[in-house]
């Protein structure tokens, strides 16, 4: 016993290095006042003190740190990051004094240094008897022969594959995220080792509807659950690593009446004949918000657990890092880097306020929407948004998107650009399950050219996506009666618009990472590999230990070549095959790269699967 707590301690030791140790308050996190606030009236900057932000922080106020620029290089979701994390530093207020002030510093003591240490003691024994087995069966992965159509990996080492993501399942919510996220880092493992990564899928069981209840309550500051709701599914919608789903319809008094992140109606007839123009051009969508949400709930202590679990995986990962032969691989900063990932996550503020910044960059855009969400009510641990009505875009790639297909695809393809070139905000988990394809009927030209005004207004504007979804869903799994429904559809004048959900984590280069992106992809633009190749060694993590750098780069000139002599389009070549063969040379030739540059790889990768699936002859480029 001694031995475990002695180790949890000097896990602890590490972490403070790289975290500030915390907790979540057991208080509101947001006063009535600032909640109702957030979207009501203008930001208020909050009182600051050094580094740490006096009072609740709403999404309203991550988004105006997101959007602050201090000339510190961070980026947006950086600033969020760090407010989120000194709201929650486990601190004694400065406005305690005599006894309550001695006896909340001797719980604070004795939380930080005999419970959270024996806790991770216990914590590392438990996760001792999950990966010591895999550990021990470490050399079944020179056994059983090679398969050439699962990347020569010998028969063992893909056992071993599989019996490593069991593990992980079974150790709890931060190992299976760190199994997502190594399965997206194809330029650190093995190929193979990162397919069988990405099927990698949470077990954990759903938390009580009472704890679920507690929480919400808390949410909208006290108000009786039965007055919240005119309806609420008890059956989660789906259970994740570290929260779950509800849907659920709102009482009449806690929604909006309307969507206020729309475009403000035209109020001259100039205002008027331009938005005439962009419905006669662009097929406008009208955007009616839906009266059911989308409630994500984050699993009761949730956070303390991956906090002792980060803290042990850093411990590890220095220890590991003194071995010469991985030392590239600069393991504590990877874990780092996981954490910070992981924080994101924990706070559903940050998700919301992410929700918004995409609204307001799509705002004026029509191929794709984000859902609305009710700042008034998020906090820490709830997230409340429009319920996104919708089909997952996962159907149309299994069934056809049939008269739709191309529309669907140029749509996606021109989101991405955009958030990638212009925003510099990119979704970093466009999967088909987190688009979803809602119908609509173009918007009327507005011929009100007196006082009446239209009106967004659910109770008097009429969605047709529930409609149409009737129409599609008898004909799931069935291709060829799936595309003529397809075909009644838009005979009947609807069109398709994506909406992309769960913006929990999102790629944002800062001022260096994106410079060294564009000019990067204005060398391969421009069929430049060489140019290429040593630009990804002068500007990766560590060039001094990159291996024969120049053959580095002249093997970047043979595959570019190789794809001039080709086109872009996605039927003539894999953008997917030549992404993952430069991760494989980065790899072979230990060129580290940002963590947020191989998101955006993995994002494209992504698209390519999804627009050939959609359309082959998209072409990337002239996109």
């Amino acid at each position: 016993m001694r031995t475990v707590f002695v180790l949890a301690r000097t896990c602890l030791r590490h972490g403070a290095k790289h975290t500030r140790l915390s907790f979540p308050r057991h208080q509101q996190y947001f006063s009535s006042t600032a909640r109702r606030s957030a979207i009501r009236t203008p930001f208020r900057k909050p009182p600051i003190v050094g580094t740490v932000i006096l009072g609740a922080l709403s999404p309203a106020a991550f988004v105006k740190l997101s959007e602050e620029d201090n000339g510190d290089g961070k980026t947006g979701e950086e600033h969020m990051l760090e407010a989120s994390r000194a709201e929650i530093e486990k601190t004694l207020p400065d406005n305690i004094h005599g006894f309550r002030r001695a006896w909340r510093g001797l719980v604070l003591f004795l939380d930080s240094y005999i419970y959270e240490p024996i806790a991770t003691g216990f914590r590392f024994l438990h996760l001792v008897v999950i990966f010591v087995p895999v550990i021990v069966t470490v050399p079944v992965i020179w056994l059983g022969q090679r398969r050439k159509d699962r990347d020569d990996e010998r028969s063992g080492t893909l056992w071993w594959y599989s019996f490593l993501v069991h593990s992980m399942e079974r150790a709890g919510p931060a190992f299976i995220k760190l199994g997502q996220w190594a399965a997206s880092r194809s330029d650190i493992f093995p190929t193979e080792m990162c397919n069988i990564m990405s099927d990698l899928h949470s077990n954990a069981p759903a938390h009580s509807l009472s704890d679920t209840k507690k929480i919400i309550v808390k949410a909208f500051d006290g108000r009786p659950f039965e007055t919240i709701f005119e309806e609420f599914q008890e059956k989660p919608l789906g259970v994740g690593a570290i929260a779950q789903v509800y849907k659920a319809k709102l009482k009449s008094d806690l929604t909006v009446p309307g969507d206020p992140d729309l475009a403000e109606p035209a109020k001259n007839i100039r205002q008027r004949v331009r938005k005439n123009v962009d419905v006669l051009i662009k097929s406008t969508p009208s955007r009616v918000p839906s009266t059911y949400v989308a409630i994500k709930v984050l699993h009761p202590k949730v956070e303390r657990m991956v906090r002792r679990d980060l803290r042990i995986m850093g411990f590890f990962a220095s220890v590991l890092n003194a071995i010469p032969t991985i030392e590239w691989l600069s393991l504590p900063d990877e874990v780092e880097q996981f954490g910070e990932m992981m924080r994101l996550q924990l706070d559903l503020r940050i998700e919301s306020a992410n929700l918004l910044l995409f609204r307001k960059h799509f705002k004026d855009r029509t191929t794709a929407w984000f859902p609305y969400p009710y700042t008034d009510y998020t906090t820490r641990q709830v997230l409340v948004e429009e319920f996104a009505q919708g089909i997952p875009l996962a159907a149309f790639l299994e069934d056809g998107g049939g008269v739709f297909q191309q529309e669907i695809a140029d749509e996606g393809l021109d989101a991405f650009l955009r958030m990638l070139l212009i925003d510099n905000f990119v979704h970093a988990d466009l999967h088909p399950g987190n688009i979803m394809v809602r119908f609509y009927k173009p918007e009327k030209l507005d011929l009100a050219f007196g006082r009446h005004k239209q009106s967004n207004d659910p109770e008097q504007s009429k969605d047709v996506t529930e409609e149409v979804l009737q129409k599609l869903r008898p004909h799931r799994h069935k291709p060829k009666e799936w595309v003529t429904a397809l075909d009644q559809i838009d005979e009947e004048g609807y069109r398709p618009q994506l909406i992309f959900i769960d913006t929990g984590l999102v790629t944002q280069l800062n001022d260096t990472n994106r410079t060294n992106f564009l000019d990067l992809f204005k060398a391969i633009a421009t069929f430049d590999g060489y140019r290429a190749g040593h630009l990804m060694v002068e500007r990766c993590r560590q060039p001094d230990a990159v291996i024969d750098e120049e053959v580095f780069a002249l093997k970047m000139q043979h595959l570019v070549l190789g794809v001039k002599s080709r086109t872009f389009a996605l039927g003539n070549i894999k953008i997917g095959d030549v992404l993952n063969e430069v991760l494989s040379m980065v790899r072979s030739h230990h060129v580290r790269m940002e963590g947020d540059f191989v998101n955006v790889v993995i994002s494209i990768l992504l698209l390519e699967g999804i627009g050939r699936g959609l359309d082959p002859e998209l072409d990337l480029f002239k996109g």
